[in-house]
């Protein structure tokens, strides 16, 4: 029926999409230009980007979810499996850095990732062994060997990042079942309070402990200060869609969400969700062991915790993540 609610959605969802590609071929353009990239490489990166962007939006989609789950668990994963090649075959096909060893990292990755609810029952270990195996592909640095840079200075390692986040939100959304956490990009107006609310409370704290660690050096800022405020809203979004939804769905809808519901002790989850996030940034800047950004990690986790579980929301932890990074990335360096 053309004038049904879901029609209608559908429309809205396809007219958002086509809006995000026109925003990101234009962005594609314009940094080609100022990079004096040559056509033969940044046509392909732009087409595996524009490629990746619905299949990353997807987990974000009821619809996508309810389709997956109805094809049957197999023929889901099969598809996941073969979503997480395909950006990767058009940019490296077409630039000539396909090589047999990368493609069969990427399958194994995927395969491991989108067949793990399959071959294993649901259960506290395999659930914990899943988060383990997706944060231990992302911090083994393989994406750097499996996405190469057609051009010096052009790196497309964040496909590869992008591909993990939605393919394992996907596994754990449609073939796991009952996660209890959504994977939604815009918060709604009580998430967005309280996200600043638990921000404005961990500030001063993690800002006099940034201080004490002797880790405060300024950035130089844009004499403009419209190119200031932009700065400020595109690292903003940036933070909040990628790393902050990512790093919350999985650490505090996912992890502290289970630990809370195993053990029946909501403090506990929360300190053991939040020093575990602390110990993922254990190799951040390239330094190994940074402990100086163990502690602060841990101190954001605990008011990411606090926010998740005062909304019970990935999306209230998303604003208080993106908002201290953003602080960190525009101001600091």
């Amino acid at each position: 029926m053309p004038n049904s609610p879901g029609h209608g959605k559908r429309a809205g969802g396809a007219g958002i999409l086509a809006a995000v590609w026109l925003v990101l071929a234009i962005a594609a353009w314009v940094y080609a230009r100022m990079r004096s990239l040559p056509a033969w490489a940044a046509v392909p990166v732009a087409a595996a980007f524009l490629i990746e962007i619905p299949f990353y939006l997807s987990p974000g989609s009821a619809a996508v979810r309810e389709w997956l789950a109805g094809l049957g668990k197999v023929r889901a994963a099969s598809i996941l499996t073969a979503a997480a090649l395909l950006p990767w075959l058009v940019c490296s096909i077409a630039t000539a850095e396909a090589r047999v060893d990368a493609v069969v990292l990427l399958l194994l990755v995927a395969v491991v990732v989108s067949f793990w609810y399959i071959l294993l029952p649901v259960g506290p270990a395999t659930d914990l062994l899943f988060l383990a195996a997706a944060a231990g592909i992302y911090l083994s640095k393989v994406f750097d060997r499996i996405y190469l840079s057609p051009f010096h200075g052009l790196s497309i390692t964040v496909l590869g990042h992008l591909m993990l986040i939605r393919t394992a939100a996907l596994a754990v959304l449609t073939l796991r079942g009952d996660a209890k956490a959504e994977y939604r990009f815009l918060p709604k107006r009580d998430e967005w309070i309280t996200g600043i609310r638990y921000f404005a409370m961990m500030f001063p704290l993690i800002a006099a402990v940034y201080w004490a660690l002797g880790l405060v050096s300024m950035r130089k800022l844009p004499a403009n200060a419209g190119l200031l405020v932009l700065s400020i809203i595109g690292t903003f979004l940036g933070m909040l869609w990628v790393l902050a939804l990512s790093e919350e769905f999985f650490f505090r809808g996912l992890l502290q969400q289970w630990i809370e519901r195993w053990t029946g002790k909501p403090w506990l989850a929360l300190i053991l969700a939040s020093v575990i996030f602390g110990c993922a940034h254990l190799g951040f800047a390239h330094r190994f062991p940074n402990w100086r950004w163990v502690i602060l990690a841990t101190i954001l986790g605990i008011f990411c915790g606090l926010a998740w579980r005062k909304s019970r929301s990935v999306q209230a932890a998303m604003v208080t993540h993106a908002l201290l990074v953003t602080v960190w990335r525009v101001f600091l360096r």
